[in-house]
């Protein structure tokens, strides 16, 4: 999170969503050309980071760690929209673009994000310390929800190929509520020290909590930005579509620049906490993020697939299987001693530069 909450909404914070909401009355109006795309794609993101920022004035005034989880939340909410608005009317070649996303935001989360908080606050703070009871939790729910959901389904027999049947479906979806609830409950409730700065380290200085009536305003807000993110992605698929292919980029690269989108703010945010010395902070967002994405997106996209009768690919192939299989290894050997330095956010980063270049070079 942020290392000052204004107490004041910033004028950008509202105007954002306000241009969002011009740009799709504009398009309704005048219909789609190269001016309004160009302008509803800058708005996008601007609107994206203006949400994540109302995110931030709501989970500073509840505190940790509801804080980052109200932040993974909605960037969640903002990755199912730009999903299931992809997905909506598509054909069969949109059936592995949940796969792709899901699988691309744990990439970015757990070797982007947390490798680049390690990089920068071992830079800075030579090294750094977090509750390994939280990381540990994550990474156990991690390993079984990517597990379960995206290598399970390569090796069931009732339906050929890296697909679930529909009981099967079902299952998985109620498993990855239940799992990531469990998670939910264990950070805010009944182990929520586990997620808090290590005891006897050194307090940081905080902004003073935003006011009842400004956390209420930026509540509001956030449901403005993201069902404007929802609907302006919505708009903007069919010209992103058409550039991917322009490109000659592979298909399962839509799922990438998703992903890229909604996890940018989130990131800089854990960027800016562990540079700050609070990195207990940044493995909150990340690792938070990456169980909201399969946690939450996984059961959405099913139930769409299940009540529109979509086809709905989830079984990762083996290259992409062996690179979440090196995550996940990897996370648990950078997190099981409560330390990190240099060394660990280079190699995480040196994973996520090869996710990337195999995305584009397959």
């Amino acid at each position: 999170m942020a290392k000052a909450v204004a107490m004041r909404t910033p004028w950008w914070a509202w105007t954002f969503p306000a241009l969002a909401w011009a740009v799709l009355i504009v398009k309704v109006v005048a219909g789609s050309n190269a001016i309004v795309v160009a302008a509803a794609g800058v708005v996008l993101i601007a609107t994206v980071f203006a949400a994540v920022h109302h995110a931030e004035v709501v989970a500073h005034r509840i505190g940790e760690p509801f804080g980052t989880l109200v932040l993974a939340v909605a960037v969640t909410v903002i990755e199912v929209a730009l999903i299931v608005s992809i997905m909506i009317g598509a054909q069969a070649d949109k059936a592995a673009l949940a796969r792709d996303t899901v699988f691309a935001a744990v990439m970015i989360a757990c070797n982007g994000i947390v490798g680049l908080c390690l990089l920068v606050g071992g830079i800075r703070h030579h090294e750094q310390g977090f509750q390994v009871q939280g990381a540990s939790a994550a990474l156990a729910v991690l390993t079984a929800l990517t597990t379960l959901t995206l290598i399970l389904p390569n090796v069931t027999t009732s339906v050929a190929g890296p697909v679930f049947s529909s009981p099967q479906l079902i299952f998985a979806a109620i498993v990855s509520l239940l799992l990531y609830g469990a998670f939910v409950f264990i950070q805010t409730v009944r182990h929520r020290d586990y997620f808090l700065p290590a005891a006897g380290k050194k307090a940081e200085a905080h902004a003073a909590k935003p006011p009842n009536a400004t956390a209420l305003i930026s509540a509001v807000l956030l449901v403005v930005a993201l069902t404007g993110v929802v609907l302006l992605a919505k708009a903007l698929t069919p010209a992103l579509e058409r550039g991917i292919d322009l490109l000659g980029v592979p298909k399962a690269f839509v799922g990438v620049v998703i992903a890229l989108l909604v996890l940018l703010p989130e990131g800089l945010a854990a960027v800016r906490a562990a540079h700050a010395n609070k990195l207990q902070t940044s493995l909150n967002l990340a690792l938070g993020s990456a169980l909201a994405s399969i946690g939450l997106t996984i059961p959405t996209v099913a139930a769409l697939s299940i009540a529109l009768t979509q086809p709905l690919e989830l079984g990762l192939d083996m290259k992409e299987a062996v690179l979440l299989t090196l995550t996940v290894f990897l996370s648990v050997i950078t997190l099981s001693t409560g330390r990190t330095t240099v060394l660990q956010g280079i190699v995480h980063l040196v994973i996520f530069v090869t996710f990337v270049f195999l995305a584009l070079q397959p």
